[in-house]
């Protein structure tokens, strides 16, 4: 593995349970991985909260034991400690991820000052002193290009995980849809899509019925066939992704072209065994298939003019990243915004929060926020809609395979 790409391995000291579980929390999410709490003999950092009770005491007593050892120092007012790096308190996702990599900076200057000391051990005591002195330099030097500039980075420059996606090409791969601009905010009204019209509704719902019944089975269209799987969490497609892209995004609801239907699984063990190479996770599954549907437009069930909410972190290692996705979760993990403001405070198009929002929305990471009225009076009873439509029937046919 790329020790340049690979997670900095860091130990936590001077911090309570709490803390440790939160600044885990933080760097696996908003800081997008780039470190991971390890124990203090494996790490390759050691990160201390420098305000709480002891600290600057294990602080000296660690820098007297490894004196080459890369340290960043959370605090609410600047330290003045020789050879540490300053984050200060509150902690920001950009003044963090620039700690990080200026001490990752430092560990490829460390090992060679590590092996000189080593080897200095047969020099008397007198000039071992001098020497190891002079072997402080490089680490000395590569500080004050470091660290000097207390400045926040660009955020350009901290957003590579989001930005390895080119956006232009990405209008191209999510589509579009005629005679309407999803990022004109005089449009927004009209910039939603029903998921239920699409794909990816019916195979949500033929996989929540397969779950309550512990059973395989396949979903048929003139096109193709899905096989579910709800006890691995699992679907199998045999199409590729361009195909499957085509289809996510055609209206399906009231297409008298477009025959669906589920079905016990029509196929032998060999087949079997050798459809399973084409697996998808669920979660995957249903995610690709809503940012196709959506098209850059926002679920119709969210109210543009009220915000919402990101109960967790998607799992971006399984997931198709769109544009700026990270920045967007770490923005509406810290709480509820609505659309619109999202793309404003990230000076982003508005499309690339519908999409993700959509996304979200269909795995049940993301809701609208509540307000206070809205649980003061009982909604009607939903009442039934006479004609039943394609959805309708194929659920009563799931149904009723039941017995």
């Amino acid at each position: 593995m790329d020790k340049k790409n690979s997670p900095l391995k860091v130990a936590l000291h001077a911090m309570d349970e709490r803390s440790r579980k939160m600044m885990g929390i933080y760097l696996k999410g908003p800081c997008y991985g780039i470190a991971e709490i390890v124990n203090d003999n494996d790490s390759d950092i050691d990160i201390f909260d420098a305000d709480t009770v002891n600290a600057s005491k294990l602080l000296d007593e660690h820098l007297a034991k490894n004196p080459h050892k890369p340290i960043i120092l959370l605090s609410l007012q600047d330290r003045k400690h020789e050879n540490v790096i300053h984050v200060r308190k509150p902690i920001k996702i950009n003044g963090m991820l620039a700690g990080l990599e200026k001490a990752r900076a430092l560990i490829h200057i460390l090992p060679s000052a590590d092996k000189n000391i080593s080897d200095n051990n047969k020099v008397s005591t007198s000039d071992n002193k001098t020497e190891t002195t002079d072997l402080l330099e490089p680490i000395k030097k590569a500080l004050k290009i470091f660290v000097t500039d207390t400045k926040e980075p660009k955020k350009t420059s901290m957003h590579r995980p989001a930005l390895q996606i080119n956006a232009d090409g990405f209008d191209a791969f999510i589509g579009n849809v005629p005679n309407i601009d999803v990022n004109d905010p005089k449009q927004f009204a009209i910039a939603t899509y029903n998921p239920k019209d699409y794909f990816q509704s019916y195979v949500e719902s033929a996989y929540k019925v397969c779950q309550e019944k512990g059973q395989m089975r396949q979903l048929n269209s003139d096109w193709s066939s899905l096989l579910i799987f709800p006890h691995s969490n699992e679907v199998w497609l045999d199409v590729d992704d361009k195909k499957l892209r085509a289809f996510a995004g055609l209206k399906l609801n009231n297409n008298l072209n477009i025959k669906l239907s589920i079905t016990s699984p029509d196929i032998g063990p060999s087949s079997l065994a050798k459809g399973l190479k084409n697996a998808h996770q669920i979660d995957a599954f249903l995610w690709k298939l809503a940012c196709w549907a959506s098209k850059g437009r926002y679920p119709e069930t969210l109210d543009i003019d009220r915000p919402v909410y990101l109960k967790s972190w998607p799992n971006f290692t399984r997931l198709m990243a769109t544009p700026h996705a990270l920045r967007i979760s770490a923005l509406l993990i810290c709480g509820p915004r609505t659309l619109p403001n999202v793309a404003e405070v990230l000076n982003i198009k508005p499309q690339y929060v519908f999409v993700f929002i959509s996304a979200a929305y269909a795995l049940n990471l993301a809701g609208q926020a509540r307000r206070q009225v809205d649980e003061l009076l009982q909604p009607p009873e939903f009442q039934a809609n006479k004609s039943q439509g394609l959805m309708s029937r194929i659920i009563s046919q799931l149904r009723g395979n039941k017995a």
